[in-house]
This record gives structure tokens, sequence and C-alpha cells, in this order.
């Protein structure tokens, strides 16, 4: 769909998207309960075609949920545990020198899939963090000077755990800016909870994730986020995102604001929430509800303002607060 240089709205078909999205969480609910918010958002970023990473404390579905997202597509499916004594090699791949042919050849490592699960992202020091600059952004790595292109579709999950800092290193800014959204992920209800004990009394998780089928290729997930591309974005709400970036570089709580890239990846899942909410076109409610968790990884509180006990949510929701919504 060319949908360059127009500024009419594109009607496109969503009954299929809704459809195909609809299926994928009734596959997740025979697994995880609850932690609606964490599913919309990882659906949000899946179609919008973004790396996605999930914080929260241990045991809340971070990575199951994200192995389940896994298994409903099929496409090749890569996980790697960091841990601080691995080497950049270990996730890249390197080249091995074959004695029949007497050459170097390529050997690929794990971050060679479609979807890359990453559990523990920040225990690994920053050489190997630094690994993935590259091809979070660019979909390539470069071996001794030769570049080996990533087959699509390629999506980076990575998980991290707030509350346990021995043993951990702390991602550099370059690498959390190429993460599309940061979930945060909370304890469940009580009668989420109680749905939880009810379940794993009567069948083990290992078994009801043998219950799960994949449902979605590659070439429709291509296809989802193509269309996902076409939403129609009126120019008052594109001037909003840039508003609303803008003033995270001007809000005296914050010492880093966010970047140009995050503008973008604003727009992208803006688009993807409406798609999900049965819409083609962007409303300004898509882009406060993409808002904290697109930038709240990409701008710094000011010393001050952290030992006040401020977090980044509720700096952007002071700003959010003050912005005037266009209607």
């Amino acid at each position: 769909m060319d949908i360059q240089g127009t500024n009419q709205p594109q009607h496109i078909d969503t009954a299929p998207l809704i459809q195909l999205v609809e299926d994928v969480q009734q596959q997740i609910e025979k697994v995880v309960v609850g932690q609606r918010s964490m599913i919309e958002l990882l659906l949000a970023g899946l179609l919008a075609d973004g790396h996605i990473l999930i914080e929260g404390v241990p045991g809340v579905a971070k990575t199951l949920t994200s192995k389940l997202l896994s298994r409903l597509i099929n496409a090749h499916f890569s996980r790697i545990q960091f841990t601080p004594d691995l080497m950049p090699s270990d996730v890249l791949g390197t080249n091995v020198f074959n004695p029949q042919t007497a050459t170097f050849q390529f050997k690929a490592g794990p971050i060679f899939g479609n979807i890359v699960l990453i559990d523990e992202i920040n225990r690994a020091p920053a050489k190997t963090q630094a690994a993935l600059f590259e091809v979070m952004e660019e979909r390539q790595i470069t071996i001794d000077g030769q570049s080996h292109k990533l087959h699509a579709p390629f999506m980076v999950i990575a998980t991290q755990n707030p509350i346990e800092h021995e043993g951990t290193y702390r991602l550099p800014e370059a690498q959390l800016d190429r993460f599309l959204l940061k979930i945060v992920v909370g304890y469940p209800t009580l009668d989420e909870e109680v749905t939880i004990l009810e379940r794993s009394n009567q069948q083990p998780i290992s078994e009801l994730l043998q219950t799960v089928e994949p449902i979605i290729t590659a070439q429709v997930l291509q296809y989802a986020r193509s269309q996902v591309r076409g939403v129609h974005v009126e120019p008052r709400l594109i001037k909003f995102i840039a508003e609303l970036v803008q003033e995270t570089r001007n809000d005296k709580s914050l010492y880093i604001g966010a970047s140009p890239r995050a503008s973008v990846a604003l727009l992208q899942l803006s688009k993807a929430l409406c798609v999900l909410r049965e819409r083609s076109f962007v409303i300004p409610e898509d882009i406060l509800m993409a808002a904290p968790a697109v930038l709240r990884h990409r701008i710094s509180l000011t010393p001050e303002r952290e030992m006040e006990g401020i977090t980044t949510d509720d700096v952007l929701k002071e700003i959010m607060g003050r912005l005037e919504i266009p209607r």
C-alpha cells in the first residue's frame, strides 16, 4: 500500500488483523492469567516491528509470555540467557577455521533467529550488551569486516529484574533507545492469583504450553505490519507527538530527554494500538496510552528528583497533563 504523498485517510481493512489478534490473545490466555496490559503492549510491539524490554520482579510471567508469543509465530525462536561471563561471540557468532577447505567459515550465533528472547539482559557486561547495538538497529552484524544480514522478521524481547542489582550491569542509554517500548509488569490481583493456583493445581504449566500451536506465519506477520504502517495519522497528531517528546527535553525534572527515535517509536506504537482497538486511524488516546511505554526508558531524572522518589512515569504524567490534547 502506497501512502506517500497524500494526507487523505487510508481505509485499511482491520477485520483480519483484529481476528488475528483475538486468536493470539485466546491462545495466550490459555496459559497466562491476567497481565492484560503486558499482553496488549507485546502484541502492539509485534505489529509495530519493534524490540521490547520487559521489566518486573521474578515470577510474574515475563519469560513465559514471551515464550508463548514466540510459539504462536511459525518462525525460528532463539533464547539467550545473559550471564556475567557471556562474550559477544557467544551471541553473534564467530568465524571458525575449516581445515578441510583451509578457510574460515562463519558460524552464526543464537541472535540469528526471528524471535529472540534474551533473559536478564542486564546480567551481561558492557561489551556483550554493546554487541547488540548494530543488530537491533540495522538487522545485521559485522564480523571481521564482513556483514551478515538477518532474515525478517527479527524481534528481540528482553527481560530484566528491577530489584536485584548484584551481578548486574546497567543498560547504556544507547541500547535502551533501541527498544521500541519498555513494559513494566506488576503483581497479579487476588482473583488472578487464585485462578493461577487453581490452574496449576489441575495441570502443570509445561503441559499447558504444549497445547499452544503456531497460528501466525512470517508472511502473515509481515503483511500485518504493512497494514499497520498504512494507518492514518492526522498532521495535528503528528505535531502533538513532536510536542510531547520536545517537552521531555525541556522539563526541569529530567536531565536527559527523549531522542527523535522516540518520536518515531511513539508514532509506530500509536498506530499499532489503534489497530488493536479496531480502528484504522489514530486518536489522541492512542498516543497517550503509548507514551509511557515508549518514553519511560529513554528519559533520565535529575539526581534531586530521583532522591525524592519520583519516577519517570510520574514526570511523564505531569508532562501529558499540561499539554493541550488536540481534538
